[in-house]
């Protein structure tokens, strides 16, 4: 009956502060850490892409 209990909680929001200390984390929960830090460094990539082609747009429009 726990295990029921234990999946009815909701599930903690994975958090990583860059620098902290990695030594007691599991191999499970680094992981869990590396793939939130590439979906993070993805969202940022597709970020400043955007804001790439606004400020090529901009130039072309004022001819820089």
């Amino acid at each position: 009956m726990a295990a029921n209990e234990d999946e009815d909680r909701p599930k903690k929001k994975i958090v990583h502060e860059i620098g902290q200390d990695l030594a007691l984390l599991s191999i499970k929960e680094l992981g869990e850490r590396i793939a939130l830090l590439q979906s993070e460094i993805e969202r940022l990539e597709a970020v400043r892409t955007n804001k790439q082609a606004s400020r090529s747009a901009a130039d072309q429009f004022f001819k820089r």
